[in-house]
């Protein structure tokens, strides 16, 4: 993979890209993550594809927005939609997990001739935005102002905290190490403290968007994949089903011992899942 940057209408992003004449495959992650979230994943590939994986201004981007830069659910989809523009990506492959799924939905909602096919895994649908107890504290804590937000989240540099429900406990078994790693921008730069906050207020009216995406992706022509984690105490189990049977062409792959973040937990059996789905729906007729 080699690091790369872009400039777009909301500020300069990094993307991670592994080059080659595969499937193009691109990547979204969730709130307080950044590209590092699917490493493992790509790494299961073993390079049939090329996987694409932006680091999105969701709070653990490295580049301030910038102040006209719209962190609403909808501008961050039209956001990822100009990734994809500028790239000139053809016959892609959208995935994303936990907020990056709600994105996938809302970047297909209004169509978009790039995506050819698309993959949820455990993700933000219908009703549920912000998602469970995590997702509920941490909106709340964007009503505070930055300098106030900056001082709770730096109790999150102690694991224990970090393992609570309310925090990431819910969302990996495994992946402490890494969500870690995903703070050190909002502990450590006051300008993405100031993002974050911007991000979860713009963010908090979007349940309505949401609903509105996942009922309407009965419209999306493509394959879809709906991957679920059985054990997902954030992101209802029923909604992985729901979502498979609105896709006119899709189906769903439960994936046992893992929360929210699969491709932390469960990086080879979602890898696999993904690998089988691409490679039936790119040779279907």
């Amino acid at each position: 993979m080699t690091t790369n940057t872009i400039d777009l209408s909301a500020g300069t992003i990094d993307y991670e890209d592994s080059g080659g004449d595969g499937p193009v495959v691109v990547l979204l992650h969730g709130l307080l993550m950044d590209h590092t979230l699917w490493s493992d994943v790509v790494q299961n590939f073993g390079g049939a594809y090329r996987c694409i994986v932006p680091t999105l201004p969701l709070g653990a981007h490295r580049h301030p927005v910038t102040d006209t830069a719209d962190l609403s659910l909808g501008g961050l989809a039209g956001l990822v939609a100009e990734f994809l523009d500028r790239l000139s990506l053809q016959d892609v492959t959208l995935v994303g997990n936990d907020t990056g799924g709600a994105l996938v939905q809302m970047v297909i909602l209004k169509g978009n001739p790039r995506v050819s096919r698309i993959v949820l895994a455990s993700c933000e649908a219908f009703d549920n935005f912000p998602p469970g107890a995590t997702g509920k504290t941490l909106f709340l804590t964007g009503k505070l102002p930055p300098a106030l937000f900056g001082a709770f989240m730096q109790q999150l540099r102690l694991k224990p905290l970090r393992r609570m429900p309310i925090s990431f406990g819910w969302l990996t078994k495994r992946g402490d190490r890494t969500v870690a790693k995903w703070l050190e921008p909002v502990l450590t730069q006051p300008e993405i403290r100031r993002d974050a906050v911007r991000l979860l207020r713009a963010l908090a009216p979007g349940r309505s968007l949401l609903i509105e995406a996942s009922e309407g992706i009965t419209a999306f022509p493509g394959p879809g994949l709906v991957v679920w984690a059985q054990g997902d105490r954030v992101m209802p189990p029923k909604h992985g089903a729901r979502l498979a049977e609105l896709l006119p062409q899709g189906r769903l792959v439960e994936v046992p011992d893992s929360y929210t973040l699969i491709p932390l937990d469960q990086p080879a059996q979602l890898a696999a899942a993904i690998d089988e789905f691409v490679s039936t729906a790119s040779t279907r007729p």
